[in-house]
């Protein structure tokens, strides 16, 4: 009775695992195919809507001024195009440079908050701030094509359209090393995924780095909150669909080691684990199943591999020992495998040596898994992630975000929010 216990585990485990990278894909592709999507979007806009450009800021003197300039060469009328650019109690010369620019042109404001609260804050204040019927939200490294505006705006002119998410390209992956490469392969399948979500029903999430909403649809959020997970969210509850559309493109860089994608990945999780507990009230079944399908399988699953990791290799351990069936044999020694290849990825990392492929991937990997089950033993703890770095400066704020670990209170964590590519 034990080992068929432990058999049917075993199954469960390694579905669950497999499940939102194979099958999930699949699935959604064979209902499209089956006629089970949303249908085709109307793109003609008769009269382009006017639109608040926001730029998110902390420290960003070094790109602010090519952000800026890539910005103002957007293709879109200026008569309905303004950029405000949100400091998020910015110290270095960033505010000084928004402004030099706003000087010569008057489509961009500078809106500063003088207590660092984080980004979110930031945004709450921005979009009071704006003026358009439309919101782009941008981080400043996120470098724009120039139809990339009117690609977002276009879905719009459907009803139930409530966000356009584009596609953020990494432009280091051939040179940003192990981590850069792992991450653009990771981000290949997450915009390949969106692109199924979004013919199905409705994408899961925004990019803080490229998305667009109605301005009405933009609810106040908690300091806390990861913008662009728990807006998108909200949109969805009150009805709306999100769509991702690849031919709204910006370029921006990856993290240049696994150490900073690593605390970028535990907040992520742990910001968005968090909006998930208190979002799920809000929907409403029938008209909600389809998107908490897509919900659970993007994400939710995703969040919980590390633990299901941990607990297929004992039972598989405990299988090859007491059955002696080679199937669990080989099992187990795949496993010991992908677990040695991580260790040593860990090991080459701290050394800062090069990191073979093969090892680098399962590295890869079982660090967002990792990173995710801390995120969200942060949250069990009441640990709460707000203020955020952009990854250039990740080596100057605190390693571990359990050095915050009183209920309610806010742990510093680097990297810029991107919620989803965990």
């Amino acid at each position: 009775m034990i080992m068929l216990i432990l058999k049917i585990t075993f199954w469960l485990l390694a579905f669950l695992l497999v499940y939102p990278y194979l099958i999930y894909p699949a699935l959604l592709k064979l209902l499209i195919k089956l006629g089970f999507h949303a249908g085709q979007l109307a793109e003609n806009i008769a009269e382009l809507p006017r639109v608040t450009f926001i730029i998110s800021a902390y420290n960003e003197e070094a790109v602010i001024g090519e952000k800026l300039r890539n910005t103002l060469e957007i293709d879109y009328p200026t008569d309905k195009f303004e950029v405000i650019v949100i400091s998020d109690a910015c110290d270095d010369r960033t505010d000084e440079i928004v402004n030099e620019w706003a000087e010569k042109d008057p489509r961009i404001r500078l809106v500063r908050q003088n207590e660092r609260r984080g980004k979110t804050a930031g945004l709450n204040k921005g979009v009071a701030a704006a003026s358009g019927d439309f919101i782009v939200f941008s981080d400043a490294n996120a470098m724009y094509k120039r139809d990339a505006v009117r690609e977002l705006i276009k879905y719009f002119v459907t009803p139930e359209v409530g966000y356009v998410m584009g596609a953020a390209l990494y432009t280091d992956t051939e040179d940003g090393g192990e981590s850069a490469e792992s991450e653009g392969l990771y981000w290949q399948f997450e915009l390949m995924l969106k692109k199924l979500e979004s013919e199905f029903y409705s994408v899961v999430g925004g990019d803080g780095a490229i998305y667009a909403i109605r301005r009405e649809l933009f609810f106040e959020l908690r300091d806390d909150d990861i913008n662009d997970f728990v807006n998108p969210l909200q949109i969805v509850a009150k009805g709306y669909r999100g769509i991702f559309n690849p031919r709204a493109i910006c370029h921006e860089d990856t993290a240049e080691d696994f150490s900073k994608e690593f605390k970028r990945k535990r907040r992520i999780a742990n910001r968005s684990w968090r909006a998930v507990k208190r979002t799920i009230g809000w929907y409403r079944f029938p008209r909600d199943a389809k998107f908490l399908w897509e919900l659970v399988s993007h994400k939710v699953i995703r969040w919980f591999s590390m633990p299901m990791i941990i607990a297929l290799f004992l039972i598989t351990l405990a299988l090859a020992l007491f059955t002696q069936n080679i199937f669990y044999e080989v099992a187990l020694a795949g496993q010991i495998y992908l677990f040695a290849a991580a260790f040593l990825g860990a090991y080459l990392d701290k050394k800062q040596s090069v990191i073979p492929k093969l090892v680098y991937l399962p590295y890869y990997f079982y660090f967002v898994y990792y990173a995710a089950m801390l995120g969200i033993w942060d949250e069990r703890k009441g640990i709460k992630h707000a203020v955020w770095n952009h990854v250039r400066d990740a080596e100057t704020a605190p390693t571990n975000a359990g050095d915050v670990r009183n209920e309610g209170r806010t742990a510093t964590n680097p990297a810029a929010e991107q919620a989803d590519q965990i």
